[in-house]
């Protein structure tokens, strides 16, 4: 076979030549040359499509967090200066990520530890373990206590959106901030500040659930209102999309929040029959595999026959199979490097203004106005 190796498209790509680390290149040099295969260049691939699509100042951003990275510090070292950078618009997280990361901001401690100690020992000592992060069982009964005095409060004896529930209690985590001198090290205060709703799909599955739970058997009246989370997401998204914009999800992990991120785009094309084709940029880090049917390995080019991803977008969208606490700050590091700092959305503040723009469309283009014209 003679073919010309100049004329064969698969060999056209950049010749495999990185200069010798030196150890005085900074992280983002690092993955800029030395990522080129496998994985690593799956991770380049999630750093460049953030830095050179995703944060256009045109495309709105969401990150769904799974697994306890606050617990591991990822929330004061990574999350935040994200939030501070105007690179993350929106946030679904699992409870217990907030939960944890609430421990920061009201003064209590967690420690590194070791995965192989004797977790009966543990027990009988009073320390709480997550993998090999350490904390003493005080901390849960103190944030425990710091959230059923929050909610207490009259401004939460009401129905609300997880979103506007998180902004009440980033205000008060802030404020405890404030009184400890502590600097900024809660992304809930984080968030509050800089007006990033975070919504959580499943309130109840944490410990800050727990006790509004077991507040609501004392006559408590906080109530979390569903049906507002999944409209207020669709609106965001929505909004993004209709005023000539782009959305683009991040997803760290899977599992409920990457659901609820990504099924925005069903609700409003299959529940509201409003006309629309999917989220346009796609990124995600997960050591989940596809093949076992479960969220976390689902793929982005799965989520197209849902209608979640726009599939003329699927070149624009990268899987990293990697654990997020090696990925997230490389490329918190690699996007403050290469990107400048956008300006913040505040979509918190927006709510109202885009849930009626939302309803709007559902009775003059979507299903509401279908449904009328066949009565």
């Amino acid at each position: 076979m003679n073919r010309s190796r100049k004329s064969n498209p698969h060999i056209s790509g950049p010749a495999i030549s990185p200069p010798a680390i030196t150890g005085r290149e900074t992280a983002a040099d690092l993955v800029d040359q030395a990522f080129l295969a496998y994985n690593g260049a799956r991770l380049r691939e999630a750093a460049r499509l953030l830095t050179e699509r995703m944060l256009e100042e045109d495309v709105t951003v969401a990150l769904s967090i799974t697994g306890a990275l606050t617990p591991a510090g990822l929330g004061m070292s990574a999350l935040i200066p994200l939030i501070e950078a105007g690179f993350v618009d929106w946030i679904v997280s699992t409870g217990a990520n907030l939960y944890h990361d609430t421990h920061f901001g009201i003064g209590l401690s967690m420690h590194r530890g070791h995965f192989q100690a004797d977790d009966v020992a543990l027990r009988e000592q009073g320390v709480v373990r997550i993998y090999d992060v350490f904390f003493d069982y005080s901390v849960l009964l103190d944030t425990d206590a710091f959230f059923r005095e929050v909610i207490a409060g009259p401004e939460f004896q009401r129905t609300m959106s997880t979103a506007e529930f998180h902004y009440l209690c980033g205000k008060f985590v802030r404020a405890r901030e404030e009184a400890l001198g502590i600097g900024r090290r809660s992304l809930l205060a984080a968030a509050y500040e800089f007006g990033v709703p975070i919504y959580t799909s499943s309130p109840g599955d944490s410990s800050i659930g727990m006790n509004v739970a077991a507040k609501a058997l004392e006559g408590n009246r906080l109530q979390f209102d569903i049906n507002a989370d999944v409209n207020e997401t669709a609106a965001i998204v929505w909004d993004a999309k209709a005023g000539g914009g782009k959305s683009a999800v991040w997803v760290l992990g899977g599992g409920s929040p990457k659901n609820f991120l990504l099924q925005t785009e069903p609700q409003i094309q299959e529940v509201l029959g409003i006309a629309e084709k999917g989220h346009d940029y796609f990124m995600a880090v997960t050591d989940a595999r596809p093949d076992t049917g479960g969220l976390s390995g689902a793929t982005p080019a799965e989520a197209v026959s849902w209608g979640k991803i726009d599939p003329d977008k699927l070149p624009d969208t990268v899987i990293c199979y990697c654990d997020s606490t090696i990925a997230l700050p490389l490329l918190t590091a690699y996007a403050l490097a290469r990107h400048a700092p956008r300006r913040q959305r505040r979509l918190y503040d927006r709510r109202a203004d885009l849930m009626k723009r939302l309803k709007q469309a559902y009775h003059e283009v979507g299903r509401a106005k279908q449904g009328a014209g066949n009565k």
